[in-house]
């Protein structure tokens, strides 16, 4: 009989991918039985969480019969269904959002320098993966690692950056900055000119 395996989170080693060192995360494992004639078949269903920590992150999940098939397969599916996200100043979220899926529901909230994550369970695998270092979350709802994953990530896919906006609206991103007021004149242009690049 297979022998239950311990939920383990945590990294994965980094690979090297087409020049990206990716950052692996397994988020969770679940042990499924199936009961035919001779006793119990067991499975296993494994959540990755991939990101590059630049910006780009996927989510994937593989079931198998044995633990490192599904996770290797989960890996496999997450490298497929990577987005970019637009980050500000490469360290938090633009501004704050909320996310849903099912019954998970999600709220991420953009943070200054020196926060840190503060995030649980499946939402901290996949800012770090992102490469987030500052970013305020709470859950509000299922606390099922599938469905609160998608809801990040439907989150995450609604964020928009001042370059987005400014090029939707037709003006320039110094004028949509301008109006966060908390930033002003020179600052303005120096931020517009990172938004740039």
């Amino acid at each position: 009989m297979a022998r239950e395996p311990k939920q383990e989170r945590g990294d994965r080693p980094a690979r090297e991918e087409g020049g990206d060192e990716l950052v692996e995360k397994l988020v969770h494992i679940n042990r499924v039985s199936k009961t035919v004639k001779g006793g119990k078949r067991f499975g296993f269903a494994a959540l990755v969480v991939v990101g590059d920590g630049k910006g780009r992150v996927g989510f994937g999940h593989g079931k198998a019969r044995e633990v490192p098939e599904a996770i290797s397969k989960a890996t496999a599916s997450a490298k497929k269904t990577m987005v970019r996200i637009p980050l500000r100043e490469g360290r938090t979220l633009h501004h704050d959002v909320n996310g849903r899926w099912g019954a998970g529901k999600v709220f991420l909230r953009s943070a200054p320098q020196g926060t840190g994550i503060i995030a649980g369970g499946p939402m901290r695998a996949v800012f770090e993966s992102l490469g987030v270092q500052d970013v305020v979350t709470k859950s509000m709802g299922s606390n099922n690692p599938y469905n609160m994953i998608r809801a990040t990530f439907n989150a995450l896919v609604n964020q928009t950056s001042p370059k987005m906006v400014a090029s939707r609206r037709g003006k320039k991103i110094a004028d949509i900055i301008s109006r966060r007021g908390d930033v002003s004149g020179k600052a303005v242009s120096a931020e517009a000119e990172a938004q740039t690049e």
